[in-house]
C-alpha cells in the first residue's frame, strides 16, 4: 500500500489526533512522553480491550497493582543493581545514545548480544553518525540505571519499568483464590516508567508507556504434560531461529509449533502454547502475518534466568523490523528471589503432598507499540487529488464504529439524523458530523479510519432507509432505519460482509 513520506505520515498522526507531543508542547516538550488525542485513545482501547479478550478467552484473569514499589522489591528482582544500558556519547554535541538501539535503527540486526567491542567496532566500520548533530562518537561505552526513583514517607522507592514483578508479589493471594491450584494465569495492563536513554520513533521508545502482560504459573514437571497445546500444536508460526539469524537469513517459512518442539527451537509444549497465544494476539489486531515474524534470543542475549526466550517482531513501514512482545519462561527465578528477600514461602503443593515452587510463562509486551503500528502499517495516503488520506485498519479495530451525517444542515435531516446517532450510540462509537460538504465528510470518516458512514437524505424521510457506505469499496447500500443496529452489529462484530447485503 502507498505509505507517503515520513513527513507526510507525522503530519497525519498529529493531525487526525492520534498522538501528540512529546508532551508538554506548550513548554517545548519532554522527551519519551506524549499524549494521545481523542482519535489515539480510541484506537488505544481497541488494542487494550483486544488484549483483555484474548487473555480471558484463554484463561487468564486480569489484576491491578501499584506503580510503585519500595527498592527492597526491586533489589530482589535485580532491578535496581542491574537494569541497565549501554550508551554512547556524541563527542561533537554531547548527545547521549542507546549503543545497541543506534546500531539496529534502519538495520535487519540484533545488537542486544554484542560485546562493547563489537558495538564499537560496528559503529566505526558502518561510519553510524549522531542522528541530532551528524558527529562522530566517543570511543567508549558506559551504562546508565533505566529506574526511575522517588520517595515515599521517607522510604525509598522506584516506579515500575515493568508490571511483571508487581504481578508476582501477591502469589500467595492468587494460590488461594484459584483453589490452589495450578496452572493459573494472571495479567496486568499498566504505565509502566524507564529513564530512557534517548527515546526516540514516537511512542515506540517513551519513558512512560502501557504494559500488557501475562503471567501463567505452572508446575515445572507438567510444562510436557500441557493439556491446551493439542489443540494448537500443528498451528504453524514464523520461527527465526537462532542458527538461521546467525547464517544472515529470514525464511518465510512457517513450521508448526510441534515441529519447533521437536526441532528444539522451544523446550516445552506449554511455552509452545504462550508463544502461539501471544502470536494469535497480533493476528487479532488484524497484522498481517506476512509483517509478523518470531526471533528467538541469542544464546548470549538471553537473560540468565530464561529457559526461552522469543521476541515478535513486525516489519513497520518506517522503521522496519521492530520487537513488539517477548515470550519468557522464567522458570521459579521471580518467586525464589522474592521469597528469599521477604521470608514468605511462595510455594504450590502437589497433589500427592509435595511442594514446589512454580514457573512462569511470561507474555510481555504493551499497548504503545500495537497502537503505533496499526497506525504505520495502515496508513494510506493516495498520489493522486487532495485530501486522499485513509488509515485502513482493520474494521474491528477501528477507534470509531461508525459516522452518521444528514445530507445538508436541514433541520428535519438533522433531527433524524441526531436520533440515529443516539441510538447507535448504545451499541457502537458513533461520530456525528454535519458540517461541510457530505463529500469533504466522507473523507473526514476516511481518514479516522471509520468502516461505515451512514447519510440521511430526503428519502430517508419518506422510506424510513438510509444510505450506508463501506470505507474502502466505497459502495453503497440502502437500508431500513430500524435494522440499522441489527446489520452494523453483523459487519463488526459477527464478521458478515458489507457485499453480502442486500
Amino acid at each position: 500500500m502507498a505509505n507517503g513520506n515520513e513527513k507526510d505520515f507525522s503530519a497525519f498522526v498529529q493531525e487526525a489526533g492520534l498522538i501528540w507531543g512529546p508532551s508538554p508542547e506548550i513548554y517545548g516538550g519532554l522527551a519519551g512522553f506524549y499524549t494521545y488525542g481523542p482519535l489515539g485513545k480510541l484506537l488505544k482501547n481497541r488494542v487494550e480491550n483486544s488484549i483483555r479478550k484474548t487473555f480471558n478467552e484463554n484463561g487468564y484473569r486480569e489484576v491491578e497493582g501499584p506503580t510503585v514499589l519500595p527498592n527492597e522489591v526491586w533489589k530482589a528482582s535485580g532491578h535496581l543493581d542491574t537494569f541497565q544500558d549501554r550508551t554512547i556519547k556524541c563527542k561533537k554535541c554531547g548527545a547521549v545514545f542507546r549503543a545497541d538501539k543506534l546500531i539496529e535503527e534502519g538495520r535487519d540486526i540484533s545488537a542486544d548480544a554484542f560485546s562493547n567491542k563489537e558495538i564499537l567496532d560496528f559503529i566505526k566500520k558502518n561510519k553510524i553518525k549522531c542522528p541530532t548533530c551528524k558527529g562522530d562518537f566517543e570511543e567508549k561505552i558506559e551504562k546508565q540505571s533505566l529506574m526511575l526513583g522517588t520517595v515515599v514517607g521517607g522510604k525509598e522507592a522506584s516506579l515500575r519499568p515493568e508490571t511483571a514483578t508487581g504481578t508476582y508479589l501477591p502469589y500467595i493471594r492468587y494460590y488461594n483464590y484459584f483453589r490452589k491450584r495450578i496452572p493459573f494465569g494472571v495479567f496486568q495492563i499498566g504505565k509502566a516508567y524507564r529513564n530512557e536513554i534517548s527515546p526516540r520513533q514516537n511512542v515506540l521508545r517513551g519513558r512512560e508507556f502501557t504494559q500488557a502482560e501475562g503471567q501463567m504459573f505452572v508446575d515445572p514437571k507438567e510444562k510436557n504434560n500441557w493439556e491446551p497445546y493439542e489443540k494448537i500444536k500443528n498451528e504453524e508460526l514464523p520461527f527465526w531461529s537462532e542458527a538461521e539469524q546467525k547464517a544472515g537469513k529470514f525464511s518465510e517459512k512457517k513450521i508448526s509449533v510441534e515441529e519447533a518442539l521437536k526441532k528444539k527451537l522451544i523446550k516445552s509444549q506449554a511455552y509452545g502454547w504462550c508463544i502461539w497465544l501471544a502470536y494469535t494476539q497480533f493476528r487479532n489486531f488484524g497484522i498481517p502475518q506476512e509483517r509478523i515474524r518470531m526471533r528467538q534470543h541469542h544464546s548470549e542475549e538471553k537473560a540468565f534466568y530464561a529457559d526461552d526466550a522469543w521476541d515478535i517482531e513486525l516489519n513497520l513501514n518506517n522503521y522496519g523490523w521492530t520487537e513488539v512482545c517477548g515470550v519468557h519462561d522464567r522458570t521459579d527465578y521471580d518467586l525464589t528471589q522474592h521469597s528469599k528477600a521477604s521470608g514468605v514461602k511462595l510455594e504450590a503443593v502437589r497433589d500427592n503432598g509435595e511442594k514446589f515452587i512454580p514457573h512462569v510463562l511470561e507474555i510481555a509486551f504493551g499497548s504503545d507499540r500495537p497502537t503505533y503500528s496499526l497506525i504505520d502499517l495502515f496508513y494510506d495516503k493516495k498520489e493522486e487529488g487532495e485530501g486522499k488520506t485513509i488509515l485502513k485498519v482493520p474494521y474491528h479495530m477501528s477507534p470509531i464504529d461508525v459516522s452518521v451525517f444528514p445530507l445538508m444542515k436541514k433541520p428535519e435531516l438533522r433531527d433524524v439524523a441526531e436520533k440515529i446517532a443516539l441510538e447507535l450510540e448504545k451499541s457502537f462509537v458513533v461520530d456525528y458530523d454535519f458540517t461541510g460538504s457530505i463529500g469533504k465528510r466522507y473523507l473526514r470518516s476516511a481518514m479516522q479510519g471509520t468502516p461505515y458512514a451512514i447519510t440521511v437524505d430526503y428519502d430517508s424521510l419518506k422510506d424510513k432507509s438510509v444510505t450506508v457506505r463501506d470505507r474502502d469499496t466505497e459502495k453503497q447500500i440502502r437500508v431500513k432505519i430500524n435494522s440499522l443496529t441489527e446489520i452494523l452489529w453483523g459487519l463488526l462484530k459477527d464478521g458478515k460482509k458489507f457485499g453480502d447485503l442486500k
